[in-house]
């Protein structure tokens, strides 16, 4: 587990979460994806750090890279 990402069932119902915030990784990958800048998001929450966005999109990129995808076949009727 990364050293800036904590999962915790008290904090934000388990979700993984900047350690030491209540800020879940998946808010700030959607914030980057719908094109705010890693600044926006220092500006808009004075508790994080460049570190932490990094570490949350690395989190999210290892999780998406572990998913186990199960594809079924359809079959002819």
């Amino acid at each position: 587990m990364n050293d800036r990402i904590e999962i915790n069932p008290d904090v934000m119902l388990g979700k993984p979460v900047i350690k030491g915030t209540r800020v879940p990784v998946e808010l700030i990958v959607r914030k980057l994806g719908e094109g705010a800048s890693i600044e926006d998001l220092l500006d808009g929450y004075p508790n994080l750090k460049k570190e932490d966005i990094q570490a949350a999109l690395t989190y999210a990129a290892n999780t998406l890279a572990n998913e186990l995808t199960i594809y079924t076949l359809k079959t002819a009727t």
